[in-house]
Parts: structure tokens; C-alpha cells; sequence
């Protein structure tokens, strides 16, 4: 594949299930000379199949859509095609959805109310395969990674998943559910749900156990 030019436009793709954000989208786009819209998606296997026919520089990823999800749309394009570089643009902010994109090869990720120069920005940004992110999920990554444990944790339970290992150690340092949620923007709900997998997973029965378990693998401290 031939090398870019820095005079020529960047050419994107738009891939979203609803037909008048796409819309909004483009037009906002338009009068740009270094931006071009060479096609659209409403769903995640007919952008695995635009990429591949139109080799964009940039897709404009939503996460949730018909059938394959924008997640996984990203993985398998950058599969075979890693030069693209894909901008997850969604209402989605959780730290899940966050992760699992950027995990699966996207460069930036930005919520839908992002204006015009914020959008501008982010796709000159990772067509020159640079990260960004919008403000508010950057400081949701910083939080984050503020509460990560130490790395001994991941080997000492390698069951747990990123999230739940995170609260373990919220957990060894004498946090609430409550006061988890609460940090983190959960509902109570989802974090007691997360603990009933994390005491399975550590076959333990209650909190005092699991703290236990913790602090001998070194968190909480």
C-alpha cells in the first residue's frame, strides 16, 4: 500500500446503526478539505467488509450496533488490516466498555456530545497514529489506574478480571460497597455482583476471608 501524503484528506468512514448521526456526521464534515467521508455502516459486519473493500484511514467506531458489535468489528479489521486506525465515537463511558476497545486496537475513544473541533481534533490525532481520548473518559482512565493494584495480584489470582481485581484491593483497604460504587460511578448493585464473583473465584465466604486472601498477595496496603 502506497504511503500517505500529508496533502491529501483524510479518508473516513462512518460506521454507527443510526442513519441520522451518520448524517449529522458527515455534514459536519463536509466543508473540511483535509477530511472525506468515503463511506458509511450501519452495523458491525458491513464495516468489517467496508474497511476491507475501501481501506479507509479512520473509522468512526459506535460500540453497540446490529449484530457484530463495534468491540469486535475492531478487532477483527485491525486483524487484517493494522494499518487502520479506528476512533470509537459512543454514549457509552463505563470503564468496561473503555477498556475492551482499547484492548481490541482502538486509538481514541470520544462520547457522542463531542463538538466539531473536539472531533476534528481526535481524527487528525490518530490518523497520525497518536491516542486520545475525550476529557471525561481520560480522567475515568487516570481513577482507574490510581486503584490498580500491584502487579503480584494479577499472578496471585489469575481468575479475576481487571474490574474484579480492583475491587479486591478496595476491599483489603477496608472499603464499603458503597463507598466502591460510589469511586468508581456504579450501582451498588453491580459492585455487590462483582464481589459475589470475586469470594467464588477465591472460594472464600465472606469479606473477612477475602480480605485475608488479599493482603497475603500484597493489597490493600
Amino acid at each position: 500500500m502506497e504511503g500517505k501524503s500529508s496533502t491529501d484528506p483524510i479518508r473516513l468512514v462512518i460506521a454507527d446503526d443510526h442513519a441520522f448521526y451518520r448524517e449529522g456526521v458527515r455534514t459536519m464534515l463536509l466543508r473540511l478539505p483535509d477530511m472525506e467521508v468515503i463511506g458509511e455502516a450501519a452495523d458491525g459486519d458491513e464495516t468489517i467488509a467496508k474497511a476491507e473493500s475501501l481501506q479507509p484511514d479512520v473509522i468512526l467506531m459506535d460500540i453497540k450496533m446490529p449484530g457484530t458489535n463495534g468491540i469486535e468489528a475492531t478487532r477483527r479489521i485491525l486483524h487484517t488490516s493494522p494499518h487502520i486506525q479506528v476512533l470509537v465515537v459512543t454514549m457509552f463511558e463505563d470503564d468496561d466498555s473503555v477498556f475492551a476497545a482499547m484492548r481490541a486496537g482502538a486509538r481514541g475513544y470520544l462520547l457522542k456530545d463531542a463538538d466539531r473541533d473536539e472531533l476534528v481534533r481526535a481524527i487528525k490525532a490518530v490518523s497520525q497514529g497518536e491516542a486520545i481520548f475525550s476529557p471525561a473518559i481520560a480522567q475515568r482512565m487516570i481513577r482507574y489506574f490510581s486503584a490498580l493494584p500491584r502487579t503480584a495480584s494479577a499472578i496471585a489470582f489469575p481468575d479475576l478480571t481487571e474490574r474484579e481485581r480492583q475491587i479486591l484491593h478496595l476491599i483489603a483497604q477496608g472499603e464499603s460497597n458503597t463507598a466502591i460504587a460510589k469511586r468508581f460511578t456504579l450501582s451498588l448493585k453491580t459492585v455487590q455482583n462483582h464481589v459475589s464473583n470475586i469470594f467464588s473465584k477465591l472460594q472464600v465466604a465472606d469479606r473477612a476471608q477475602a480480605i485475608v486472601r488479599a493482603r497475603d498477595a500484597g493489597l490493600g496496603t
